[in-house]
């Protein structure tokens, strides 16, 4: 019995040995393979910003404009064509909803809406061209389709200020007759920039880069 028990301790003992010594360089494989969660490292690798469109700014305007039809018959109140525009503009162009009369004498009948989109088409430093097209509709007049091309040039007094001499032609189009009228006049701006914001450093940027 006891060779017996002896035979059997035996047995045990190498066996354990030999799952200890096959187990081990699993383990130490394993160990070398994934020998842990490595620190996390910081990207050096910084992409500066080279597009230009992605410098240029962004931001609201106001513009008040004050026109006058030049080759229309008639007194002052006749001649005269306020408007308020109300837009935004992305870098050299701008996207603007106008509102205005087409005399200041008359009734409903010379209010209108215009879509009124602008590009500068030439800039040196605190001056630039514009150029707009625009579309809309008179309320309540026969000829109630209206479009507008027109050319400025613009003066910037400051970030938030500009002043622009505009003229431009006005057409009107009805179901049975047309008509067009040339003005001229001043556009009085005020861009909605913050104080310290990138727009306005932007803005400040591309009006004293010229000069």
């Amino acid at each position: 019995m006891k060779p017996l028990f002896t035979l059997i301790l035996s047995l045990l003992t190498i066996f354990t040995f030999g799952q200890n010594v096959s187990i081990a360089p699993a383990i130490g494989k394993a160990m070398i393979a994934h020998p842990g969660p490595k620190p996390m490292r910081k990207d050096t690798v910084i992409e500066s910003d080279t597009s230009k469109e992605n410098k240029e700014p962004r931001y609201f305007y106001l513009s008040v404009n004050t026109d006058v039809l030049v080759n229309a018959k008639g007194g002052f109140a006749k001649r005269f064509s306020p408007a308020i525009e109300f837009g935004r503009t992305y870098g050299i162009f701008d996207i603007g909803l106008a509102t205005g009369r087409v005399s200041t004498s008359g009734g409903d009948t010379v209010q209108y809406l215009e879509f009124r989109p602008t590009i500068n088409i030439f800039s040196k430093g605190r001056f630039a061209e514009g150029l707009c097209l625009g579309g809309g509709y008179v309320f309540g007049a026969k000829q109630a389709l209206m479009t507008e091309i027109c050319n400025s040039i613009n003066f910037n007094i400051s970030e938030t200020v500009a002043l622009a001499v505009v003229q431009g032609y006005y057409f009107f189009d009805g179901t049975n007759s047309s008509r067009s009228n040339q003005y001229m006049g001043f556009a009085f701006t005020y861009n909605f920039l913050r104080n310290h914001s990138v727009n306005k450093q932007r803005k400040k940027a591309a009006i004293v880069s010229d000069n």
